[in-house]
């Protein structure tokens, strides 16, 4: 399964108006909501803030990688966001958030949901590919950075 494929323009925010976790999490699952990808914000809202309970997504590096399985979400689906200040998550070496990927699967998917949240943070992993997303100006960019490093 391709990263790319589960992404469109309209799941892109290259500039949060976020300052906290909460407002995050809410302005992504927003995306997920206008694109048509869910059939109740508030309901898988409250999926991912249950998923941020058990354990923060903020992985260290500057990324967070927030999941969420419900029968809510019509589709896999991958929103991406980036906030140029960095937003408190939580992280375990206590650094801002600056890139966000909210994973959305459909319940009873566990395997796709696993399958992109482990080669999404394979490719987090690397300086570089941080930085190019980081350094995208526009939508189409951070989608051929992401296409050209699958």
């Amino acid at each position: 399964m391709k990263i790319s494929n589960l992404m469109s323009k309209d799941l892109i925010k290259l500039k949060l108006d976020s300052n906290t976790k909460n407002e995050v999490l809410s302005e992504m699952v927003d995306l997920l909501d206008q694109a048509e990808r869910i059939t109740s914000k508030e309901d898988f809202y409250q999926t991912i803030l249950e998923r941020e309970e058990k354990s923060t997504t903020g992985v260290g590096n500057g990324v967070a990688i927030p999941h969420g399985k419900s029968s809510v979400v019509k589709e896999p689906t991958l929103v991406f966001a980036k906030s140029e200040e960095g937003v408190e998550f939580g992280s375990f070496d206590d650094k801002p958030a600056k890139i966000f990927f909210m994973i959305a699967v459909p319940e009873g998917k566990n395997d796709d949901h696993l399958k992109v949240l482990a080669k999404l943070s394979r490719k987090l992993m690397h300086a570089d590919f941080r930085e190019a997303l980081l350094s995208v100006d526009t939508k189409e960019e951070l989608l051929k950075v992401i296409e050209e490093n699958e």
